[in-house]
């Protein structure tokens, strides 16, 4: 028979499994009324063409002069010919396109770092874009492997204020932190820029050298050094939901589709407004310049609410 010393511990210890189970299971119910608020603000649409379509010719026109892009190219000359596909082709559609490189190269002109640390490299390119932007309110962040079409971001921020926070690619989640894939490509709005550059001087919430036990990849340490700003990542997608940001090639991503056995493979794969395709080879570079800028049916004409001039001077095609 057991005694009641043991019969006490043995509902001291059930008592405490109750509570402990309940209190797992408040946490989990807060835990996903919190994530659905989360995942409620955290999705940053394109405007519709009905939308558009509601705005005076004069309000259209201000909007496509507004909107310019500082473009911020992360190579190393080790991979040179990507970095020379890069400056042929999409980039020049960047109202600036500044390429920082980790070692100086004679070939191609570039901010050189001096610095082979990918996340301090990464600091010292955002922070000498912040000084010599002029008065361009958008950010792009790339690897030479992507291949941007910088109209369609022009699009996605056409009727967002830069002097608001914002931080939008493809966003992703690791444990309780949101971040943006750094191989689709980071935008960033002037503010969030600004609000960057000033925790990059705070050793304690941004330190320069990690010190976690295990070094975060810039991508997550970027995410973490904007959180403290107030700054959270945003999914950028199209009015219909479908994202824009795409860590795969075109083709790779049309393959995927049809594995899938979708009754629309191109539907299926990719937004009609995509603003960037991640693991480019040089050569697929051209051929998307091609398909992107330069084919074109004979005697079609295009319907656009909005016209996003190139730079002026840039030889675009």
């Amino acid at each position: 028979m057991m005694s009641e010393g043991s019969s006490f511990m043995k509902g001291m210890v059930l008592g405490g499994l109750f509570c402990l189970v309940v209190s797992l299971i408040g946490s989990y119910t807060l835990g996903i009324q919190s994530n659905m608020e989360l995942h409620l603000h955290h999705h940053l649409k394109a405007p519709s063409k009905e939308e558009l379509q509601q705005l005076s010719e004069a309000q259209k026109l201000e909007l496509s002069q507004r909107v310019r892009v500082y473009c911020v190219i992360m190579v190393q000359p080790k991979i040179l010919q990507y970095w020379v596909a890069a400056k042929d082709t999409w980039s020049k559609h960047c109202d600036t396109a500044v390429f920082y490189t980790s070692e100086s190269a004679k070939v191609l002109e570039a901010v050189n770092l001096e610095e082979s640390d990918e996340w301090v490299r990464l600091r010292k390119a955002l922070s000498h874009a912040h000084e010599n932007s002029g008065e361009l309110q958008w950010f792009l962040v790339v690897r030479p492997t992507t291949f941007a079409i910088v109209e369609n971001l022009k699009y996605l921020v056409v009727d967002k204020d830069p002097s608001q926070p914002f931080y939008i690619g493809h966003a992703l989640k690791s444990g309780e932190l949101e971040y943006v894939e750094y191989q689709s490509g980071i935008v960033l709005s002037r503010e969030a820029l600004r609000r960057l550059v000033e925790v990059f001087k705070d050793e304690d919430r941004c330190p320069e050298q990690g010190r976690s036990l295990w070094k975060l990849s810039e991508e997550k340490q970027l995410a973490v050094c904007l959180k403290y700003t107030g700054v959270y990542a945003e999914n950028g997608e199209d009015s219909q939901g479908k994202g824009l940001f795409n860590s795969k090639t075109v083709s790779t991503l049309i393959s995927d589709s049809m594995t899938r056995n979708l009754p629309d493979v191109v539907e299926g794969c990719c937004s009609d407004m995509a603003i960037t395709f991640s693991g480019m080879t040089p050569n697929q570079m051209h051929v998307m310049m091609y398909g992107v800028y330069r084919l074109r049916p004979f005697g079609h004409t295009f319907h656009d609410s909005l016209i996003f001039l190139p730079p002026e001077g840039s030889d675009n095609d």
